[in-house]
């Protein structure tokens, strides 16, 4: 479904305006977790794009910017105006509150003293964003700011000050504008839900009404009106969750004109072809082709070490299998399909988009996504992407109510890419593949058999294209490393490395050294997502 479509179905939408802050899309999640429908665009969108999702609530994101800078980025001209004339409550964070302060006539300033990480605010008037506290009271946030709002605008006052006495909160509560210098969305501020829970209902006067029953209701009949009666849809399982829960809401929609193509790409885990074919077939009951293009795809990323070339080499090819299937199907049904569907969630969207003040659009590139990166423009294969406003765990709630395996609904994320993002430079080069698919199934398995599968994200093993001195069955080797990674997380958005038991590290270790030939020394990935993304490339 398309955002102005799924907005105009809500009547409670929160819009988020992204300044580039790297927490901007938690916001989203979290006050999605709140059954509050919420999307975020650019935050220099033009008044227009805002104007068409008829939001209830406009959020300003943090953002790495000087409101001083001669290329900040700022809401459109007339959006002041827009915003007062619909009653619109508009709350700034961090930097959304300096944009704020300096647009309506306050004055920003580089501040004496920066503050960033933990803080403590104390609440000086029990009004508007702190009227469900007391005067005085006092409570630990996220602080992540080095301009400070010295004068405020006509009309503002300041509800609640840092330790060193900075504006840590502001509000004019007669035209709806309100600011907080610290974010309310991340876990280390401790009461930043309660603030956001209470701005959203007590203060907006929102309804908790979002859920996935309905979305899924929805979608449905978007697809039914977007598939022509006798058109045919081609769907890319990728054998995990995101892929398979969006084929079953196609094949609800469409039926047996959905034809499914597992493509082994020969960057798949340990029998990974074998046990999802199995799974398809027997618990999902999904009608698939397996094509084996293990040759088309290796030897074209032969050489390549570039992770951005061969994301888009792989999504390249990927089409290009989707495109012969297509013709092999039409002699089969006597109709050129028209439709090719994809699993791409709404992380998938916001991390393929430049950061606002960039001269381009959206918030920061980490990576390009082979869903979304990579697609030529002559491509023949129109897309369906039933998913990609939701999150993983949305997704994961969606394949529920359609009673996909709980089992299979657990798996941890796979990347569309594969092996090809766990082997940094080439991944053709020497048996790298085959050893990496020992590493991670063991890796795995152990797990499993420690009974923390469930309480992990997502868990793999790296390749590391380099050698180490060690000593094996004394002799000496020089052998490859390998890194395992695993983390925790509620989106993928952000993530923290998993805190493993020694004992099992060394238990893990000892496996993959004994077991895997070529493999001398284990590390442990112990970084969280920021700095790092969850995957290596």
């Amino acid at each position: 479904m398309e955002p102005v479509t799924q907005a105009k179905k809500s009547s409670n939408l929160v819009l988020i305006l992204d300044y580039g802050s790297q927490y901007t899309h938690l916001i989203t999640r979290r006050i999605r977790s709140l059954s509050i429908f919420s999307l975020c665009i650019n935050g220099t969108s033009s008044l227009s794009s805002i104007t068409e999702l008829n939001p209830r609530v406009i959020i300003l994101s943090g953002g790495p910017h000087s409101v001083h800078s001669e290329v900040a980025p700022c809401f459109p001209s007339g959006f002041i105006e827009y915003v007062e004339e619909k009653g619109i409550h508009v709350l700034g964070i961090c930097y959304g509150l300096q944009l704020l302060v300096q647009k309506l006539g306050g004055v920003v300033k580089i501040g004496e003293k920066h503050e960033y990480g933990r803080m403590e605010i104390e609440v000086e008037k029990n009004e508007g964003l702190f009227g469900n506290k007391g005067i005085g009271e006092k409570q630990l946030v996220w602080m992540s700011h080095g301009d400070e709002a010295v004068k405020l605008p006509e009309g503002f006052e300041v509800v609640g000050r840092s330790n060193q006495g900075a504006v840590a909160a502001v509000e004019n509560r007669e035209r709806r504008f309100y600011g907080l210098q610290y974010h309310p969305e991340v876990t280390h501020s401790v009461e930043g839900m309660e603030t956001l829970r209470h701005f959203l209902f007590d203060i907006c006067g929102l309804t908790a009404g979002w859920n996935m029953e309905d979305v899924l209701e929805e979608e449905i009949k978007v697809i039914k009106a977007m598939v022509g009666p006798e058109d045919h849809v081609i769907c890319a399982l990728s054998g995990g969750v995101d892929s398979t829960v969006a084929a079953t809401v196609v094949h609800k929609a469409i039926g047996d004109r959905l034809h499914c193509v597992f493509v082994d790409n020969g960057l798949l885990r340990y029998k990974e072809r074998e046990r999802v074919m199995a799974t398809f077939e027997s618990d999902l009951h999904l009608p698939v082709t397996c094509v084996d293009a293990t040759e088309e795809f290796l030897s074209k990323l032969k050489g390549v070490t570039e992770p951005e070339m061969k994301r888009k080499i792989i999504g390249k090819e990927f089409i290009n299998i989707f495109d012969i299937f297509a013709h092999d199907l039409e002699k089969k049904v006597g109709k050129k399909p028209t439709y090719l569907v994809q699993g791409t969630l709404y992380p998938d969207v916001i991390e393929s988009c430049p950061p606002p003040g960039s001269g381009r659009t959206h918030s920061h590139t980490i990576k390009s996504h082979h869903n979304v990166g990579g697609l030529p423009k002559d491509m023949k294969l129109k897309l369906i992407e039933p998913l990609k406003l939701l999150f993983k765990d949305e997704v994961r709630a969606m394949g529920k109510i359609m009673n996909i395996p709980v089992a299979f609904l657990r798996r941890h994320p796979f990347p569309g890419p594969g092996l090809a993002v766990r082997i940094p430079g080439d991944v053709t080069a020497g048996n790298s593949l085959d050893i990496l698919r020992q590493v991670d199934e063991i890796f795995i398995q152990s797990i499993k058999d420690a009974g923390i599968y469930d309480e992990i994200w997502q868990a793999f093993a790296v390749f590391l294209p380099v050698k180490t001195v060690g000593v094996q069955g004394d002799q000496r080797t020089h052998s490859h490393a390998v890194a395992l990674r695993a983390v925790t997380s509620q989106d993928g958005m952000t993530a923290d490395w998993y805190y493993f038991d020694f004992k099992f590290l060394d238990d893990v270790s000892r496996k993959i050294c004994n077991s895997v030939r070529g493999v001398n020394r284990v590390l442990l990935d112990i970084t969280s997502k920021p700095p790092s993304t969850i995957e290596w490339e």
